[in-house]
């Protein structure tokens, strides 16, 4: 129940501050406004912080788990793969976190993207292992 009321208010928050408007998307791609540029600038860092917080006071996670920062290594797939995210980002004016926030405000042609995610999800998990520098 406790995700599904952090998920409304994200979901209002996205809404409010427009980050989940098409035509605010299609200006950040075109470099026309910096409304979704600010939207990031101010949550990129409040995460980071949040996170530096939360291991420095050695936060444990409602079952009991330490906080740790993600240890993730670079290979050439992560910009590829960032490449085809973002491409997609800008011919749908949609990415994971708002799809769901567009369907319930009523961009019901939303569904289509959101298939589209999970068709490609479960595509690269059925083809994951066959991908250069999985080991």
């Amino acid at each position: 129940m406790g995700y599904l009321l952090v998920g409304i208010f994200f979901g209002l928050v996205l809404t409010k501050g427009e980050a989940i408007s098409w035509y605010r998307i299609q200006e950040m791609f075109r470099f026309e406004s910096f409304h979704m540029f600010g939207i990031f600038m101010t949550a990129v860092p409040t995460g980071a912080i949040s996170l530096y917080l939360l291991t420095k006071f050695k936060v444990k996670t409602l079952e009991g788990e330490t906080i740790e920062w993600p240890k993730k290594e670079f290979h050439p797939g992560i910009i590829i793969g960032g490449l085809i995210f973002g491409f997609g980002w800008a011919l749908t004016g949609a990415c994971p976190g708002p799809l769901y926030a567009q369907i319930g405000a009523g961009s019901i042609v939303t569904i289509v993207t959101l298939l589209a995610a999970l068709l490609g999800t479960w595509t690269f998990g059925r083809i994951q292992s066959r991908l250069p520098g999985h080991q």
